[in-house]
């Protein structure tokens, strides 16, 4: 609070969610914007990658770092009781993630190793920054997250090498996007019952989501031993019932736990029941690649896999976005019209591309049609939180 009450620069620098969280949104609408009509071949991009690998690249490699980065800058000042970084500190480690991006756009008349570099600049410089304000603040019960982190970056680096080797990734996806679940998982695990219990005491509730116990610990132990498996899995190029059926169990193992968090009973303020809504898609999609892995149906696995980006990712960003940029700025715990647009933009997204996934056929009037909702949804974000993240906190 020290270094925010001594910074006079502009406002957007003055607390780690403003800039990461207003550019990553912006990011997160530009790059579905540009990558459909590229899939479709419409226009070009001018960078290295293919249109799917840039695609699942700045999705996975650059938006959500910048989530992450935003959520982490902010609440890591909590956890260790350390100055926040602001001004140009934090201007510099914003610097970064959007050189990078810069850097990924027009890559194809770039050296691919300074490419790589670039876009490992932001990730590296996090996990040092989090290893650091842990370490010294004595919070070890949150060095899993740096560990995680690290997991996520390790990832990235076999991203480049698989595409380098085979022209595409399969594996690093694949592990990507489990570690942002099994972050979801426990940090969305903690926030998600706990603003519910604390919305549900203020309205006077008897009952309330209980905390959490050996019920949890089991179903994210059993959770991330089903992603491992699901990473593992083309490595068997075959139906796997047993691993399938498993999947399926660790979804509903999951559903039932979110239910004891009382997800109905938040129907009324959209600021809550969003969390629950996010966090749906981490049960649907384990019940999607356990059917996927269980028949062999690539309209399942897909399903799978856009349940956990657009469904759990996107919505669960979208959702903590809209609420730390309420709290952090002086307005209300409370989602306004406009904010209940972008959560049913999202879900529109979700469902049309589930949709697609399903029924191939469709596909080129559905994917633009989820690539809508999509763009609405983020774009909104920045409309509407814009002027908030710009502001000085009065």
């Amino acid at each position: 609070m020290a270094r925010q009450r001594a910074w006079q620069g502009p406002a957007i620098f003055s607390y780690g969610f403003r800039p990461f969280f207003f550019f990553g949104a912006l990011d997160a609408a530009l790059l579905i914007a540009l990558w459909v009509p590229w899939y479709l071949g419409f226009i070009q991009v001018p960078s290295m990658f293919t249109p799917v690998s840039w695609h699942v690249h700045e999705l996975l490699y650059g938006y959500v770092p910048a989530i992450i980065a935003g959520f982490l800058l902010t609440a890591v000042p909590n956890w260790t009781g350390r100055l926040p970084v602001v001004g140009w500190p934090l201007a510099g480690l914003f610097g970064l993630w959007l050189g990078a991006r810069v850097v990924v756009a027009f890559s194809a008349s770039l050296p691919p190793a300074f490419v790589y570099l670039a876009a490992l600049a932001l990730p590296l410089a996090l996990i040092g920054f989090l290893a650091r304000e842990i370490l010294a603040g004595r919070n070890w019960r949150n060095l899993k997250v740096v560990v995680v982190l690290s997991l996520f970056t390790a990832t990235q680096f076999l991203f480049y090498y698989e595409n380098i080797r085979y022209g595409t990734s399969v594996y690093a996806e694949r592990a990507a996007i489990a570690l942002v679940i099994m972050l979801i998982q426990i940090i969305g695990g903690r926030v998600v019952p706990s603003f519910t219990r604390n919305w549900l005491k203020k309205e006077g509730s008897p009952v309330l989501p209980p905390s959490f116990g050996r019920f949890d610990r089991f179903v994210m132990v059993m959770s991330a031993a089903g992603l491992c498996a699901w990473v593992a899995l083309p490595a068997f190029a075959i139906e796997e019932p047993v691993l399938g059926l498993l999947l399926i169990a660790i979804g509903f193992l999951n559903i039932a736990r979110q239910w004891r968090w009382r997800p109905l009973k938040t129907l009324t303020e959209p600021l809550v029941f969003i969390l629950h809504l996010a966090f749906l898609p981490v049960s649907l999609g384990f019940v999607f690649a356990g059917y996927a892995a269980f028949s062999g149906s690539v309209g399942a696995e897909s399903a799978a896999i856009h349940c956990w980006t657009v469904g759990a990712i996107g919505g669960m960003t979208l959702a903590i976005m809209t609420r730390a940029s309420r709290g952090h700025t002086g307005h209300s715990l409370t989602a306004p019209p406009a904010t209940a647009a972008i959560y049913l933009a999202i879900t529109v997204a979700l469902v049309l591309r589930l949709a697609a996934a399903f029924n191939p056929a469709w596909t080129f009037s559905l994917m633009p049609l989820a690539a809508l909702a999509w763009v609405l949804a983020f774009a909104g974000f920045c409309v509407i939180y814009g002027p908030m993240l710009f502001t000085a906190r009065s």
